[in-house]
Parts: structure tokens; sequence; C-alpha cells
């Protein structure tokens, strides 16, 4: 059975063959699916180039930037140093400490212990990019945050990922015990859908409003979040003869990128985009989704847990799948250079200046040390 997948500008077809081996997942329960080698064929390749911006509108030659900071006077920082501030503000106004205590004191720990926000960023920038303000796109950018946070309240569980250390500090059920831990999770789970519908500006027709929450939802289903992490959990302990970069492009596409996609649909769906304006943001925010999962993967082998902020080299300790361990660390390095220039050219034609935060985004994403 085929199916077709599209990964940044590139389509790409989707073979499912039938398993030749299974095993049990080192430190898991039984896995409840049967996991099926994934195949993923490119059609074809993006050359790179290296030039300077030199019209109003993006064109080929400019999607191959090396770095927007060193040939433009957009200065990306400030722009996400000011852009993080405002969802800080937005988000520790949405959730305030109120009555039950206890679980909005857990709420509040994870969901404003800092970050650097380059979900609800990409969600404005992309509103932005469109034609729209940040007032319209901020409860979206709010709701993927809400989310963001509960993906990451979850992943830190004994029952997942067991890990004791998140942004610097103790994870959520270090602190407030894994019954709570999990009640906050889904807390802000509801609570993003609750927000996106009620706090999003009448501005914004209830058609959108409508398409946003599908789009929200989709996300972080069995077609998004959740299928990339059960199939990451499954995949924990497989021998690498019975896998490959298609298995693993297909649980972060999922798992990763599909919420990075979501932001930056919504921030297209608020902001007024054209149809084609927001698959051509979808298919940007696929290729960074990715791109942002490849450089996880690097940085997990070659930083310190002081440097990453959580604990560093914890993949390797729980045998999972990474890129490094597929390809070796030169050739990850390399498929994230060719993610970042796919994901640039999807840009082309927009406005030079309002898409310039997206295309030092990408650049961001490449380039992180945590």
């Amino acid at each position: 059975m085929a199916s077709s997948v599209t990964l940044g500008s590139c389509p790409w077809v989707l073979h499912h063959h039938p398993s030749t081996q299974s095993k049990t997942p080192r430190s898991r329960s039984p896995s409840l699916i049967t996991l099926k080698p994934i195949t993923l064929t490119p059609k074809r390749t993006v050359s790179s180039a290296s030039h300077t911006i030199s019209s109003s509108l993006v064109t080929k030659e400019d999607s191959n930037l090396k770095s927007t900071s060193t040939t433009s006077s957009f200065d990306f920082m400030s722009y996400i140093l000011r852009k993080a501030d405002s969802v800080n503000r937005a988000l520790d106004s949405a959730v305030p400490l109120r009555e039950p205590l206890k679980i909005h004191e857990a709420m509040r720990y994870s969901l404003l212990a800092g970050g650097k926000r380059v979900r609800p960023v990409l969600c404005i920038a992309a509103c932005e990019l469109v034609g729209g303000e940040e007032s319209l796109a901020m409860p979206a950018a709010c709701a993927v945050e809400m989310i963001h946070t509960m993906s990451l309240i979850h992943d830190d569980l004994p029952c997942m990922d067991n890990d004791d250390l998140r942004r610097g500090k103790p994870t959520n059920h270090k602190v407030y015990g894994e019954d709570v831990a999990v009640l906050a999770g889904d807390a802000l789970l509801s609570f993003a859908f609750e927000h996106l519908a009620s706090a999003t500006s009448s501005d914004v027709s209830p058609a959108r409003v409508v398409r946003a929450v599908g789009e929200l939802a989709k996300a972080i289903g069995t077609e998004g979040l959740v299928a990339g992490q059960v199939v990451d959990i499954s995949s924990e302990g497989l021998d690498l003869n019975d896998v490959g970069l298609d298995h693993l492009e297909f649980i972060h596409l999922h798992k990763t990128a599909a919420l990075l996609e979501a932001s930056a649909v919504l921030g297209g769906i608020v902001g007024g985009g054209s149809d084609e304006e927001i698959e051509r943001l979808r298919k940007f925010a696929r290729c960074i989704g990715l791109l942002f999962q490849v450089v996880d993967d690097i940085l997990d082998v070659t930083k310190s847990s002081q440097e990453l902020g959580k604990t560093a080299g914890k993949d390797l300790i729980a045998d999972k799948l990474t890129y490094p361990k597929l390809m070796g660390l030169e050739k990850s390095r390399e498929f994230a250079e060719k993610l970042n220039r796919e994901a640039r050219d999807q840009l082309l034609g927009f406005d030079s200046d309002k898409v310039a935060p997206l295309l030092a985004l990408a650049n961001y994403i490449a380039n992180r040390q945590n």
C-alpha cells in the first residue's frame, strides 16, 4: 500500500511493507501496534547557492542564504526576545494562579518555565507574513505552547522518557508527583482549545476559528504527535537492521514536526492567509520541524546536560533511534543543511521584510546550541 506524503517542497511516496521481525522494546510494555518499515523516496533534490537580498521579494537566490544576520538588517534575537516576552505575558495572564491551587501551580510551573517559545513565535510570524497582526495570533500561539508544554510534562513521566530535568529545573512530576503532573498536562491540553476558541478576536471569522481548532486537534492526535510518540516508544531497542531513516522520519514528522506545522498553519489561518499561502507555510514548517529534531539529536550527543538544560545522552542510554545513530554525525549535519534550504524555498516570493523572521527562524533552528 502506498500513500503520498509531502516534506518541504518535495513530494515523497510512503510505502508500507510487511514487517519481517518484531521485538519488545526495552523497559516498555509490549507494543500495541505492529511496526512496519516505511520507505520515503525523494523525488528531487535542491541545489544551494549563497547570495544577498537585493529586492523587495525573496528570490531563489535569497532562499539559500547561510545567515540572515549577516546579510540583512533584521535583528532576529531582538525579534524573538520581544515576541517571547509578549507570549510569556499572555500565558501568565491566560493561566492565573487560582483554585484549585495545586493544579494551577503545576500548570504554571511548566508553562512559565521559560524556553525558546519557537512554536508560538512561529505562529505569530506566520500571521504577520500573510498580513495579520500579533494580537490576532496570540491566542493560537498560547494554545500551541500549552499543548507543547503538556507534551513535555507527559514525555518526562517515568512511563515515558523518565526524565528528571527540563529547562534546567526538576521535571513536573518530580515537584508535584506523577498524579498531579498527568492532570496538569491534561488540563493544559483541554484549556488550549478553550482559549483558542474563546480568546481569539472577533475580527477572525468563526469559520477560520473552527478551521484552526481542527488543524490543532489533528496535529496532536493519531495523525500527528500521538502517532509519532507511540511509534517512537515501540522503536526503542530495535536492531538497526530492522529500521531505517524512513522509519525515523515517520516518527519525527509526526512527533515533532506536526506541532510546528500546526503553529505556522494556525498563524496563517487567523491572519487571513489564502489557501496557497497556508499550504506554503505548512510545508515550510514541516521542513523546520524535521530540522529541529535532527539538530536535537545532534545536540544530544555533542553537548553536556549543563549546556542543554536537560539530560544529555539520554537517547543513547534509552537505545532510541536517532539520526546520528543511523546516519552518523557528519551526514546528520548535511541533512540538517538540506532541510534548511528546502524550508527557505517555500518562502520565495513573499515580501522580504515580512518573511525575514521566518528565514531567520529556520537558521536559528539549524544553528541552535541547546
